[in-house]
């Protein structure tokens, strides 16, 4: 061949490893016309392919003929170095597995509280696929509210943390998880419980007492709160909910978690199309090369699990 003393300098390709498969076939199978079947490809298909593995390799790799099929002398050393690729690539799945499934240590999470009704269960598909691929890590899982969150991922208290995103934070990674709507909702013993929807006006609404969170807001949802009459704060979506069922309040509670009451009708939505917003929720990591294997394992999972 014109091309044997060409040199093979190139990067190995995954069109290389395809057309060695194709090569390594064809030897195991003693010729090309039982090759077809092991491949499931046709004869000239395979042809094609062992022409191209020797324009790549720059060497005449198998005689064929009436003779019948026979690997040359290069031939017959470059299948045994195809075994030993193969072999080594077999080692190297086999040595990742081991590493998976031999991890051991704490994955420390911080989450925001009553994100278990998200439709989109993302957290809770991650964290099931990381226990079946390390049985032996502990999860350590933590309700805190969002500011907290974030100091416990930046002191390293938590190495990873679930929470609506307020403000770009010095020193964080931020991987979208999902949107979170809200809107605005009463108890059944509340004034504006049974009054007609069309007698509901926004300013009769803005007049009622209205509980707030007490951590930071974004600015575009503090200036929906900022047009109520704030008189009770709370640390999370649970107190929002106790103090809604003493009838004296009007607060916002995520759609996702106030659904239940409001179709028992404990709860009434107030006017969403005018009292609702959005909130996209990140996890959140520390900044910087992340060594911890755990970590890195549980993040695998997290973008690799579907919506």
């Amino acid at each position: 061949m014109a091309t044997s003393k060409m040199h093979f300098t190139r990067q190995i390709q995954d069109m290389d490893l395809r057309l060695l498969r194709v090569f390594k076939a064809v030897v195991e199978s003693k010729g090309f016309t039982a090759a077809e079947i092991e491949l499931n490809v046709s004869r000239s298909a395979i042809s094609s392919s062992m022409l191209d593995l020797e324009t790549r390799l720059g060497l005449k790799l198998c005689e064929r003929g009436r003779s019948g099929f026979s690997l040359t002398d290069p031939g017959k050393q470059i299948y045994q170095h195809v075994l030993q690729l193969f072999d080594s690539m077999e080692m190297f799945r086999s040595q990742v597995n081991a590493i998976h499934s031999s991890l051991t240590g704490e994955l420390n999470i911080g989450i925001t509280d009553n994100l278990i009704t998200m439709q989109h269960m993302r957290i809770v598909h991650s964290l099931r696929r990381l226990k079946e691929a390390a049985p032996d890590v502990t999860i350590n899982v933590t309700m805190m509210p969002p500011n907290e969150i974030e100091k416990g991922v930046l002191n390293g208290q938590l190495h990873i943390g679930m929470v609506p995103i307020i403000r770009d934070c010095p020193g964080l990674d931020y991987q979208p998880l999902y949107e979170e709507h809200a809107s605005l909702y009463c108890g059944e013993h509340h004034p504006l419980f049974t009054i007609p929807e069309e007698q509901l006006t926004p300013e009769l609404i803005l007049e009622h007492d209205t509980v707030a969170p007490a951590h930071a807001l974004p600015d575009y949802i503090q200036k929906i709160y900022d047009q109520h009459k704030i008189t009770a704060t709370v640390s999370d979506r649970e107190g929002v909910a106790f103090l809604l069922m003493t009838g004296c309040f009007i607060g916002f509670l995520p759609t996702h978690y106030a659904i239940n009451w409001e179709q028992a009708s404990s709860f009434r939505s107030l006017r969403p199309e005018t009292f609702s917003y959005s909130v996209q929720y990140m996890a959140i990591t520390k900044s910087g090369k992340k060594d911890n294997l755990v970590l890195n394992s549980y993040m695998q999972s997290l973008q690799s699990t579907n919506e």
